[in-house]
């Protein structure tokens, strides 16, 4: 295991803080023991060889990983998760080099917890689709840990509860999820759909030729198509997006600006704070700093 990674956050509820949850009659049922975001997170390795009382869940938003239990061992790619059973030996990690994954990551426990484990224990995958709503459940995440960082009242542990019965739900039952999309999720128009494209991965490096791989057009047609449409570049739009994201994550969260960056794609923190000044007209701090004063 490695020291840490540039970006990383994560909540670690005390033992006294588990032991609340586990005996508090709505808790007790689905509860979260650890949560974090690791941004490629190179050197990443834990081996349990003799596993641990919670279940271990694990997806994947970039790069790719291994883990290993029952004396197999799987590959994991963009887009997928998995489930480590509770006290079951295991080991995972990232691949070396450039392709280490980013994952979002939970240690979760309770009477319900197998439900939620169940089928996943080989890799499960997500993909970017019409009606996929990859940004909301990455929202549902980030509230759990929000939630948790504020505290940890009955009425703080009971809420990331709740929001954790539904992003695993959101995975466990991924049709329904998606099925509750609004009607306009299912894009006609190749500008629209590209738009819901971006927000869906608006945590990766997205080129022009991936936007144009997923609604099938040429370079120069869509370029022109999309311009006309929006008044930006797909690449400009795309980076506005990510600002966009950015001001909410500096109005909403006590993340620092190192931690945003990925969050929104992009590694190096300079170059964010660049992009966000040539936007804004400000700095991320300056932004902040207005935004509280």
């Amino acid at each position: 295991m490695t020291n840490g990674f540039n970006g990383q956050r994560e909540v670690v509820l005390p033992p006294m803080v588990v032991d609340m949850e586990h005996n508090d009659i709505l808790t007790s049922s689905l509860y979260v023991t650890d949560i974090g975001y690791y941004p490629h997170a190179s050197h990443h390795y834990r081996t349990r060889e003799q596993g641990i009382e919670e279940h271990v869940l694990i997806y994947c938003v970039d790069g790719a990983g291994w883990y290993r239990v029952g004396g197999r061992e799987y590959q994991v790619e963009e887009g997928q998760f998995f489930v480590l059973p509770a006290h079951r030996p295991h080991a995972y990690g990232a691949a070396k080099g450039d392709k280490a994954w980013t994952i979002y990551w939970l240690h979760f426990s309770g009477t319900q917890a197998p439900i939620y484990a169940e089928g996943a224990l080989e890799p499960q995958s997500i993909r970017t689709a019409t009606n996929s709503r990859i940004s909301d459940r990455n929202n549902i995440f980030e509230e759990i840990m929000q939630t948790l960082q504020g505290g940890y009242s009955l009425e703080h542990l009971r809420y990331a509860s709740a929001l954790l019965h539904h992003y695993l739900a959101s995975m466990r039952y991924l049709e329904l999820y998606r099925s509750q999309a609004d009607e306009k999720g299912n894009y006609v128009d190749p500008v629209s759909a590209a738009i819901h494209y971006m927000r869906e991965n608006i945590e990766h490096h997205v080129t022009v030729d991936d936007v144009l791989r997923y609604v099938g057009y040429s370079q120069s047609h869509f370029t022109s198509l999309f311009k006309q449409s929006t008044g930006y570049s797909p690449i400009n739009y795309f980076n506005q997006l990510k600002v966009q994201a950015a001001c909410r994550y500096l109005d909403e969260t006590d993340m620092r600006v190192n931690q945003i960056c990925h969050k929104v794609g992009i590694e190096d923190s300079y170059y964010f704070s660049r992009l966000f000044t040539r936007i804004m007209g400000l700095s991320p701090t300056e932004y902040r700093s207005r935004a509280r004063s």
